[in-house]
């Protein structure tokens, strides 16, 4: 197993309220689409009521090209993993003592709203006195499940060496993707829910020395993870990318996905963990939207309140990716007060899911017996079609 010690979460410092967003996007598309107007509903009905963007609202008035969104993205992208990391190693709701950054021995950098080359984890070493030799691991393109993907990786990158310490690094600057020009109703739809945010996790192995850095009562350890792989789904979530740079991908059949396709592997992980959902005491789901968290409160026969911390994150910052997850762990792990079974979820392009199984377990130990232990999982990794 590997714990999760600290999280820092980081958003860029221009908030704006989402009736702002909606005469703002009105302004620029319904003007010149009046048939866009009966889509603008979307702002009111996500329940979002606040993001943070990596630009004042005037910014995206004016036509952008590639080049300048990305040259902003690494600019951000730099600017707040590096206050992120920082917080994280030093942060005085998880730690005990401040964590030097020669213990860190890789660094996964998350993102998938951005490129550069060399990729951003390397610009952050730059700024920060992080071993030389640590090992970097970016992963690009995952999307929505990023930042499940990345502890999951995480996780097993400590499975081979018990005594590592690693950071997930999720960056992702979605409103920089925003097409003033494309009347899809998929760019609308997602102009109403990214947002941008930063967050930073640290990993540390069984056998790691930060073991003992532990200050709050309880820590969740990641035991068990699963990735799910959808057949002919490319075109469910993603980017289409053009010269103007990414313009969103969004399937209505999400929500019916998540009800039809996802509990068959969702039951599946349980049953080879020996567990069942009725075990689960915390969920933690990327809040994909309103429509999303309610597909998973049906799917899986829970009530939508096991979702609360999610909603709350969604209504507070909206979805910002890979990042959103970490986002609704740091809250979930503030608020802990006894041991428990979590289930960490979030989809993502592909079509895909990310599955982690967490323990909750109390700072002084180091994981409780499950019901039932199960080695009869063919595979860490299901395919499977339909």
């Amino acid at each position: 197993m590997a714990t999760i010690l600290s999280i820092a979460t980081k958003v860029p410092p221009f908030p704006v309220a989402q009736q702002e967003a909606k005469k703002f996007v009105h302004q620029l598309l319904v003007q010149s689409n009046p048939e866009m107007e009966r889509l603008l509903r979307v702002f009111d009905t996500g329940e979002i009521q606040r993001r943070y963007f990596s630009a004042p609202l005037p910014w995206f008035a004016e036509r952008r090209t590639w080049q300048e969104k990305n040259d902003r993205y690494v600019q951000w992208a730099i600017r707040l993993s590096v206050e992120a990391i920082e917080e994280c190693l030093t942060s005085q709701r998880f730690l005990q003592q401040s964590i030097p950054y020669g213990s860190i021995d890789a660094i996964f950098f998350v993102s998938s709203t951005g490129v550069a080359t060399p990729t951003i984890d390397a610009k952050i070493m730059n700024q920060l006195p992080f071993s030389l030799h640590t090992k970097r691991i970016p992963l690009w393109g995952l999307g929505c499940a990023g930042g499940a993907s990345g502890l999951a990786r995480a996780f097993e990158y400590c499975q081979a060496y018990p005594m590592a310490n690693v950071l997930v690094v999720c960056v992702e600057l979605c409103s920089l993707t925003f097409q003033g020009s494309d009347l899809n109703k998929s760019n609308v739809v997602g102009t109403s829910l990214f947002a941008d945010g930063v967050a930073v996790a640290l990993v540390a192995g069984e056998a790691s020395p930060l073991q003992k850095a532990k200050m709050r009562s309880y820590y969740p350890a990641v035991t068990a993870t699963q990735s799910v792989f959808l057949r002919d789904g490319e075109d469910i979530m993603g980017w289409r990318i053009s010269d103007n740079g990414f313009h969103v991908i969004f399937a209505r059949s999400i929500p019916t996905l998540i009800q039809q396709w996802l509990p068959l592997h969702l039951h599946q992980f349980f049953h080879y963990q020996g567990l069942s959902v009725e075990h689960v005491d915390y969920w933690i789901v990327h809040p994909g939207g309103r429509k999303v968290l309610e597909a998973y409160a049906q799917a899986f026969g829970v009530e939508e309140a096991s979702f609360q911390i999610a909603r709350k994150i969604l209504q507070r910052f909206g979805n910002m990716s890979s990042a959103t997850i970490l986002f609704v762990l740091q809250e979930t792990m503030l608020q802990a007060t006894k041991p428990g079974v979590g289930i960490g979820l979030a989809l993502g392009p592909g079509f895909s899911a990310e599955f982690l199984l967490l323990e909750w377990t109390a700072a002084n130990t180091m994981g409780f017996k499950r019901i039932e232990q199960r080695s009869d999982l063919p595979s860490t990794q299901v395919v499977m079609k339909g």
